[in-house]
């Protein structure tokens, strides 16, 4: 598995959820679908699929915010009625696998994370986008955003 630091600069047209931070797994699907279902309403998407995710900053920290999207190539004055624009340019630390590993490719860019000295920006959104493979499955790419 290959890790490293980018500089990355996302442009989404989206859906806002929020709930809590045990149920993601479930609610963040369930919103993706509901947005999939307006795809054709978003202009110049690039069809990549992305979800963006408040962390979780301590155990009592129980609800969060989350987006789903499209990543789309250039800015859009009118953004279709009910979803959101979400542009965000940080520093990461990344690295992509096959989703049914997702908790472990976090815990292992984490860690990974830590041993090259890189702090988490707790109050940047996590991103992860969604990457259909030929076999039928599917990969992940985790952005994780860390202090400048």
């Amino acid at each position: 598995m290959s890790y490293m630091m980018v500089k990355k600069e996302f442009m989404v047209i989206g859906l806002k959820g929020s709930g809590e931070f045990v149920n993601f797994g479930i609610d963040v699907p369930l919103l993706a679908k509901k947005l999939i279902s307006r795809s054709h309403e978003i202009p110049h998407s690039t069809e990549i699929e992305i979800a963006l995710y408040e962390p979780k900053k301590d155990l009592e920290h129980k609800i969060g915010d989350y987006y789903v999207g499209l990543l789309v190539s250039e800015k859009i004055n009118e953004v279709p009625q009910g979803l959101e624009l979400i542009e965000i340019k940080k520093n990461y630390i990344t690295t992509r696998g096959n989703i049914n590993n997702l908790g472990e490719l976090h815990l292992d860019l984490l860690n990974w994370g830590e041993a090259q000295g890189y702090h988490r920006d707790l109050d940047s959104l996590i991103v992860e986008t969604y990457h259909p493979i030929v076999d039928g499955g599917e990969e992940v790419q985790i952005y994780l955003p860390i202090k400048e």
